[in-house]
């Protein structure tokens, strides 16, 4: 969805109660040269960026000028703004069909198990019973 344009910087969204994406988020502070802030959502003004706790809550975000990007699109969008060429052409094709069918289906699949991977805990279990 596009929204109005922000001078915002870029803000990472993701769920600070699940050590899983905790975790990952550290990882790509270090790694990743152009790195957005990062900011929990259960201390982020969730409705200032146009998400509610239900969206923040299924998926990560990136929010950067006007646009707001989640689960696969969010990852994507972090290697598009990346100072390599190769993380962004990464990142481009990650939105591309059928890549991004591919993309969508591994970030569903490492969501549904974050509980399950390094750094998961039993509070990264979402949405199952």
């Amino acid at each position: 969805m596009i929204l109005a344009p922000s001078t915002r910087p870029a803000l990472l969204v993701f769920d600070g109660d699940c050590g899983f994406c905790t975790s990952t988020v550290g990882w790509l502070r270090r790694w990743l040269p152009a790195m957005p802030d990062a900011s929990p959502y259960q201390w982020t003004e969730l409705a200032e960026y146009g998400l509610s706790e239900a969206d923040a809550a299924a998926k990560v975000w990136l929010v950067v000028g006007g646009r707001r990007l989640g689960g696969h699109a969010a990852v994507a969008g972090l290697l598009t703004h990346q100072p390599a060429a190769a993380l962004r052409l990464l990142g481009h094709l990650m939105m591309i069909p059928p890549i991004s069918w591919a993309a969508a289906a591994a970030y569903a699949l490492v969501a549904r198990y974050r509980f399950a991977l390094p750094g998961g805990t039993p509070a990264c279990r979402v949405g199952q019973s």
